[in-house]
Formats: C-alpha cells, structure tokens, sequence
C-alpha cells in the first residue's frame, strides 16, 4: 500500500500511501477520513521546550538517520509526511511534550538500519483511522491550533476521535515557498 515516489529537493521522497474512506463537507470546511497500514517508524521525542523552538532540530535528527547515520551507513531516503504527535492541554495549548515521526521507507521496513543517535527509537506502529484537515502555508504551532481547533467543532462533540492527542503533519521541506501541505489528523477512536 506504501510507495508512491516524487521527486523533493532531498531527492526521492516516498509518500505514504492511504485508502481514502470518505471525504466531507461540514459548514465549509472539508475533511477526508483515511486508513493507513501498520508501519515502522523512526521516532524522537522532546519535552521541555516548545512546537516552534523544538520540531527543527528533531525532524532534523530524523533526516540524518535517514541520511545515513545508522548502523549500515545506509541512505533510505525520504518518506513523508513528517508526523509530530502533540498532547494538547484542556485550554488547547500544546504541553511541551510532543514525538516526530518518519515512516521507514518501505525497502526497509522489515530490517530498519539501527540509528547512531541514540535518541531515536524505532517503532511498530499499528494501522489507523484518522480524520484529516489539510491547509497550506508555513505552519507552526499556531497555524497547527487553529486548524485543529476548526477540525474539533467541524467533527463536533460526539464524534469519535482522541482528544488527549493529535497529529501535526508537513509534507514539504522548510526551502519550499510555494504550495506547501500541511494537515492535521485526529485518530479516530476504535469500535
């Protein structure tokens, strides 16, 4: 189900593949709820600082593993989105605790190069359901509330979803000006 490649100014990128289950219009604004496979991730986490002074560095860190710096000096290459976990407080302010994920490329999923930086762990991730909102531009953490905050009353107060965390999603590196995508997901609750 993973594999479509495009070509990205850090060469060949591979984009997560999904089945679309639906897509809706609710008081203007549009959503589409997707299912992804189970995948290996690589993952690092931080606490203490915030969203906009954090997320840099650690996408970063994920790029260089990926860029060669594990066990094998081996360069996967890209996949996106960049996946960063938030746990939002009741006010709707992010704590300062969040999680940046790539998915491992698919010619490495079932054996990962093991990191050099010890900081990052890799994780198998089950298959989930999520409910997506997209929007452009450069995002931060304010960018990434708003749009969450819009998703919440647009799926209102009974729909399925995790409220103790969502996903915060960029598909495009920090060179590109033009026709960024960004989404958020919430992961929608299990039957």
């Amino acid at each position: 189900m993973f594999g479509m490649i495009k070509n990205s100014i850090f060469g060949n990128t591979e984009e997560t593949d999904y089945k679309l289950l639906s897509s809706e219009t609710k008081e203007g604004v549009s959503y589409e709820v997707r299912r992804y496979d189970g995948a290996k991730y690589a993952s690092v986490s931080s606490e203490g600082r915030t969203f906009d002074q954090v997320t840099g560095e650690l996408v970063r860190k994920l790029l260089v593993y990926n860029g060669g710096s594990n066990d094998q000096g081996e360069a996967m290459g890209t996949t996106a989105p960049v996946i960063i976990t938030v746990y939002p407080r009741d006010d709707g302010v992010m704590s300062r605790r969040l999680v940046v994920s790539l998915r491992i490329p698919t010619n490495y999923q079932v054996s990962p190069p093991v990191p050099i930086d010890s900081a990052i762990r890799i994780e198998d991730r089950p298959g989930m359901t999520v409910y997506s909102l997209q929007f452009g531009g450069f995002a931060g953490e304010t960018e990434y509330r708003a749009e969450a905050s819009r998703l919440t009353k647009t799926l209102g107060e009974t729909a399925p979803f995790q409220r103790k965390q969502y996903f915060c999603c960029t598909y495009d590196p920090p060179m590109k000006p033009y026709g960024r995508r960004n989404e958020v997901w919430f992961l929608q609750e299990e039957p």
